[in-house]
């Protein structure tokens, strides 16, 4: 395990502006989003939009990334999401989202998720995740990776690149008439081979014109995950594995989100659309 010393919160720089010409999800300005109301299964106009919110969040997220280097700030990461996502007519889903303020996530080594970019710098040997959400055309698309910085040791680079071969057992899994918990099978009966623990309470969720609709994709094999896959359904699987236990503490922002034993964590997500066959990924840059 890595001997890097434990994160403490950073500050937090100024909430960054959005032009006032894009649009903004429903629930900016509010405590919470509306419930969603509508259907899993998404015509397919609403399909090809969510394939352009894909796109810029992905590309979002790769530019971002670029900038992952030790000395880094993860502020910096957010700035550079952020006016990429602006610059290209999206809005931040993050920003705003139930108070949460900043343009993505940034989870680095033990955060297991919702990690809030500040001015926490980078070092060499950590593990960074960046989860980046763009909404424009009314709809979200929303993607997640884990990041080495510098020199990482063997045991974190293996975590991370299972944690990614996890997520694409999981896609490949999702078939029209399975039960989604088979994604949570694939995803647990894989990471049981190396010991890791797979988080239990953060979880893949629908996602369309609502950023979080309702539906929920567990990562472990959960017997209550009984709804039938169809085509047209669009949601995340975004598997989080750890190097010790999948039990967590929260930090006081309400947000950042730590392995209980401190030890470190990744994650990927992508949003996908089921098939006739399978599923598409629509966060591909």
């Amino acid at each position: 395990m890595s001997s890097q010393s434990l994160l403490v919160p950073g500050t937090l720089s100024p909430i960054r502006s959005v032009p006032v010409s894009i649009a903004r999800p429903e629930y900016v300005g509010k405590n919470a989003p509306t419930p969603y109301s509508g259907p899993e299964v998404q015509d397919a106009e609403t399909i090809e939009r969510m394939r352009v919110a894909g796109r810029i969040a992905a590309r979002a997220m790769e530019e971002a990334a670029k900038l992952i280097a030790p000395g880094v700030t993860t502020d910096e990461l957010d700035r550079v999401a952020h006016d990429y996502m602006c610059d290209h007519g999206a809005y931040p889903s993050t920003l705003g989202y139930r108070g949460f303020p900043k343009s993505l996530c940034s989870s680095v080594n033990e955060v297991i998720c919702h990690g809030i970019p500040d001015s926490t710098v980078l070092r060499d040997g950590d593990i960074v995740n960046l989860d980046v959400t763009a909404y424009i055309d009314g709809v979200h698309g929303d993607n997640n990776a884990t990041y080495l910085c510098g020199d990482v040791e063997e045991e974190s680079r293996l975590l991370v690149e299972r944690t990614r071969e996890s997520l694409n057992r999981a896609i490949k899994a999702v078939k029209p008439g399975r039960q989604i918990n088979i994604i949570g099978r694939v995803i647990e009966s894989y990471a049981k081979r190396f010991g890791y623990g797979v988080v239990r309470d953060f979880t893949g969720h629908g996602i369309n014109s609502s950023f979080h609709s309702g539906l929920i994709i567990p990562h472990y094999d959960s017997p209550n995950a009984t709804t039938v896959i169809q085509p047209g359904m669009t949601f995340t699987i975004e598997p989080m594995l750890t190097l010790g236990t999948y039990e967590y503490d929260m930090w006081e922002d309400g947000w950042t989100v730590v392995t209980k034993d401190r030890k470190r964590t990744a994650q990927f997500e992508h949003t996908l659309v089921v098939t006739e066959t399978g599923a598409e990924i629509l966060t591909l840059p």
